[in-house]
């Protein structure tokens, strides 16, 4: 691996995440959403598969990239229109990435190998592609779960936590078992599992 190839790609996806206006608090301090996101999701990379691949590596950090740029309340309610949303998402996101990379030098097959990746192509079948599927759910369930369950009521959340689960490989569950959540939402983990 280029060493320095990958730090600068890694540095100029953190700068296009630090773009966002949307901020996050972590620790007393304020952070652009997208930009801890990525980072979030390279923590969990590094916990679930420390000799994960640099395409791996570079996907898992683009994951979100800009996410912003393409609002869900610019599609259609529904379910047609969520999943359009996140065609177009996964779309934007690879396009994105690729520009990045061969800004930085990278060759046209590690460039498609990493958009696939971001796409999520084929993940119950690439084992790259389910490592960061699993790594998007535990970074959700860690992260995010919290804040999601104020704004939905236990149907609902018990009904997401059983989709997740499915998307999980056996070692991400294992994983997402070892998340200390609220007592609140362990009761609906253990209701969705049940």
């Amino acid at each position: 691996m280029d060493e320095e190839r990958f730090d600068k790609a890694m540095a100029q996806i953190d700068e296009a995440n630090r773009q966002d206006q949307v901020m996050e608090e972590v620790n007393g301090q304020a952070y652009p959403k997208e930009l801890i996101y990525g980072q979030r999701m390279t923590i969990w990379l590094q916990r679930m598969a420390p000799e994960a691949s640099e395409v791996l590596k570079l996907a898992v950090r683009c994951q979100h990239i800009q996410r912003w740029k393409i609002l869900r309340q610019d599609y259609p309610e529904g379910r047609t229109g969520y999943k359009r949303w996140r065609t177009d998402l996964a779309k934007f996101h690879a396009e994105t990435a690729a520009a990045i990379l061969y800004d930085v030098g990278y060759d046209d097959e590690t460039i498609h190998r990493v958009q696939s990746l971001v796409r999520k192509e084929q993940f119950k079948v690439d084992p790259e592609a389910q490592t960061l599927e699993d790594v998007a759910c535990l970074v959700f369930l860690d992260h995010y779960f919290a804040a999601f369950s104020k704004k939905h009521d236990e149907e609902k959340l018990v009904d997401i936590v059983r989709k997740t689960w499915k998307k999980m490989s056996d070692k991400g569950r294992t994983a997402a078992l070892g998340i200390a959540l609220p007592e609140g939402l362990k009761a609906v983990v253990g209701k969705a599992l049940g």
